[in-house]
């Protein structure tokens, strides 16, 4: 029996950023994104990749000012996209788990699609105060953003390095491995003693 794609399109638009995004869980990690940032470009292609997922993101942001609305939308949206396309979850493994070498750095995610949002984000004392030109807290917010959005725990611990981009790689990278696990079938229930997710 052939299973329904999983899918999600979605727009957000406003004052400050014009998003339209289209994700394919089950894909070939093939993407096109631009999103007036080319650093948060690469780390979503990263990810996307690494996850086997199709992702087609533009966004047209307020990057007169900075980057920090782009990368916060960008993450909102991508969050919902997941969790829309997901559907009503039954049957994923739910949790999934990364740990990617970067040269000297390393770092390890953990993800939890569990309706519960949380980010914890360590090591970030270790990224530079600027990365391409915005502020390093960019990521964090980035990170807390598709937290919410995805309603999952997602644990993003940079465990060593010297080089912020090889440093945010190796997360990017994570995270895509861990959300391949995570969204797998991997049955047909709903991976929870308490009988559903939330």
């Amino acid at each position: 029996m052939t299973k329904a794609p999983r899918m999600s399109t979605q727009t957000r638009t406003s004052a400050e950023t014009d998003i339209r995004l289209e994700l394919t869980l089950d894909g070939q990690g093939k993407t096109e994104i631009r999103t007036g940032f080319g650093l948060l470009d690469h780390m979503l292609t990263l990810t996307a990749f690494w996850a086997g997922m199709d992702l087609t993101l533009i966004c047209e942001g307020d990057m007169e000012v900075d980057a920090h609305h782009t990368a916060e939308d960008v993450g909102l949206t991508l969050g919902k996209a997941l969790l829309e396309a997901l559907g009503d979850r039954v049957g994923i493994a739910r949790v999934g788990y990364g740990r990617v070498p970067m040269d000297e750095a390393l770092t390890e995610v953990t993800v939890d699609i569990s309706g519960r949002p949380w980010l914890e984000w360590r090591g970030d004392e270790l990224l530079p105060p600027v990365l391409a030109g915005e502020e390093k807290d960019l990521w964090r917010e980035y990170y807390k953003a598709l937290a919410s959005g995805a309603r999952c725990n997602l644990h993003v611990d940079m465990r060593y390095g010297k080089n912020g981009h090889h440093l945010l790689e190796s997360a990017a990278k994570g995270l895509g491995l861990a959300l391949a696990q995570a969204v797998r079938r991997h049955g047909t229930t709903i991976r929870s003693t308490k009988g559903g997710l939330d």
